[in-house]
C-alpha cells in the first residue's frame, strides 16, 4: 500500500502520525528501529517535548544528528544522556519500571496482545522464519504500557492463535504464573485504525477508524470476533504541519518514510 489520502499521504507516514499522537504527555518510551522511532520522534517535535527516547542498544536520551538505521548506530551516541550497559539498561531501566511505553512491531497478534516476531508456520519446518525478538519479551513484561504498529491488517497478521508466541503479553504471562510489571499492549495502530485494550481481562477491541473506512471493513480484516466501541470515533487525518515535520525534519532522508 503506498498510499493511503488523496493528499499522497503514504502509509508509513499515516502510521507515524497517529501513532505519535498516542505519545501525548508520556515521559519515556522504548522505540524500536523503524516506524516506533519515526512516532516517537515525530512525538518529541508535537505532542511529547519532554519524551526520552531509549534504545535497544542502551542509548537513552538521544539526540540523532540524522534518523538512526540500526539500534547501534553511531548518531545515537553523540549528545545522547547516557549509554549504558545491557545489564544496566535491561536490569535497572525496564526491570526497574522505569519506561512508560515500549514501541514495538510485529508479524502476527491476537485478540490479548500476545505478539510473534519468531515464524510463520510449524516452529520445526516453518513457511517464513523472522528476526525474533530481541529484547521484546522484557519490554512487554516490564514496560507500563505496550504500543503496536502494524503494516499490515488482515487475517494473516490479527490471527486468532498465534503460530508461535514470542512476546507473551501479562493474561498469558499470568496464566503461567509470571506476574509481569505492565498492563501489555493498550494500543495498536494500523492503516484501518487503532484497537485498544484497557489492561489485563480485556480483549482487543476497535476504537477508532481511519476516514473511509468501516468497522465491517476492519472486523473482516481481524481472524477473531473484534468487538466495537459503542463510542468509535473517525481518526483525524494527518495535518500538513505533522506531515511537515515529517517529512522535513524527522527524515528528510527518507530512511524509514517510503
Amino acid at each position: 500500500m503506498t498510499s493511503t489520502m488523496d493528499t499522497g499521504t503514504t502509509s508509513s507516514e499515516l502510521l507515524s502520525v497517529v501513532a505519535s499522537r498516542e505519545l501525548a504527555g508520556k515521559r519515556t518510551v522504548f522505540a524500536g528501529i523503524g516506524l516506533p522511532t519515526l512516532a516517537a520522534s515525530l512525538a518529541h517535535l508535537t505532542v511529547a517535548p519532554e519524551l526520552e527516547i531509549v534504545y535497544e542498544s542502551g542509548v537513552c536520551g538521544a539526540h540523532p544528528s540524522q534518523l538512526p538505521e540500526t539500534i547501534a548506530d553511531a548518531v545515537l551516541i553523540t549528545g545522547a544522556e547516557a549509554v549504558l550497559s545491557m545489564p544496566a539498561l535491561f536490569g535497572n531501566v525496564l526491570q526497574g519500571g522505569h519506561i512508560d511505553v515500549g514501541f514495538l512491531g510485529a508479524a502476527q497478534i491476537d485478540r490479548w496482545g500476545n505478539l510473534n516476531s519468531s515464524v510463520i508456520g510449524d516452529w520445526a519446518d516453518p513457511a517464513v522464519r523472522l528476526p525474533g525478538p530481541g529484547g521484546a519479551m522484557e519490554v512487554m513484561a516490564n514496560s507500563g504500557e505496550v504500543f503496536v504498529v502494524m503494516r499490515r491488517h488482515d487475517p494473516r497478521s490479527f490471527v486468532d492463535k498465534l503460530d508461535f508466541c514470542t512476546s507473551p503479553g501479562p493474561d498469558r504471562a499470568l496464566a503461567d504464573g509470571i506476574r509481569p510489571l505492565g498492563a501489555g499492549v493498550t494500543r495498536v495502530i494500523t492503516e484501518l485504525g487503532i484497537l485498544a485494550r484497557p489492561g489485563v481481562g480485556e480483549p482487543l477491541r476497535l476504537i477508532a477508524v481511519h476516514p473511509g473506512v468501516t468497522a465491517a471493513q476492519v472486523r473482516a480484516a481481524t481472524g477473531w470476533p473484534l468487538e466495537v466501541d459503542g463510542d468509535l470515533v473517525t481518526i483525524e487525518p494527518p495535518a500538513d504541519a505533522e506531515l511537515r515535520r515529517l517529512r522535513e525534519e524527522v527524515d528528510p532522508g527518507r530512511v524509514y518514510l517510503r
